[in-house]
Order: structure tokens, then C-alpha cells, then sequence
């Protein structure tokens, strides 16, 4: 059986309920962690590392954070979970069960 993928999402939500600025910051908070990729992959300019993917979930706008980034780059795991915490921003934990392919499924 295929392992489950741990996972915490960040929502663009802050704890008062309002809606977090700029409207692409996820994007961006995606972009800045685009060069942490598992070994062997291959990187390019215009995707996003597959262990912090920008998203929707039920209309908020989300980046799910794969826990496999603490092992790969501690430091890479300590600013996103900094800069939720900077920006008052909801987060939650998820365990993101494999698919028939063994791939983790999105929210």
C-alpha cells in the first residue's frame, strides 16, 4: 500500500476572517519555493516545486505545503510556515490519501 502524503494548507484567509492580500499571493509565496524539488527531477522556470502548489479549496484561495519540504530544506519548510504565521493566516493539517496510481490526492 502506497504511503499517505502529510500535508498542511495555508489559506488565504486571515484568523479575523478577511480576505488576504495581495490576490496572488499564494502564486508568489508558490513561485519563491519553485527550486526545492525532489532529487532527480528536473526544474524549470515556469513550474512550481510539487511540495508547495498554489490551489482553490472550496473558493479560498490555498497553497498546500508538502511535508516532505522539512526533510528536503529545513530552512524552505521554517519560511512558509513563517510567513502563514506572519500574515495571521488559517492553516490546516491534512494526510492526503494515494489515489489507484499512488499519487497524493488535492483537497
Amino acid at each position: 500500500m502506497a504511503e499517505s502524503v502529510r500535508q498542511f494548507i495555508i489559506q488565504g484567509i486571515t484568523s479575523n476572517g478577511s480576505k488576504f492580500r495581495p490576490s496572488d499571493w499564494a502564486e508568489r509565496l508558490a513561485g519563491v519555493m519553485s527550486p526545492f524539488r525532489p532529487k532527480g527531477s528536473v526544474a524549470s522556470p515556469f513550474t512550481y516545486s510539487p511540495y508547495v502548489v498554489p490551489t482553490f479549496i472550496d473558493g479560498v484561495k490555498c497553497v498546500v505545503v508538502d511535508e516532505r519540504l522539512r526533510a528536503l530544506e529545513p530552512l524552505a519548510w521554517q519560511f512558509v510556515n513563517d510567513f502563514a504565521r506572519d500574515n495571521d493566516l488559517r492553516t490546516v493539517e491534512a494526510c492526503l490519501i494515494p489515489d489507484a496510481q499512488g499519487k497524493p490526492r488535492q483537497p
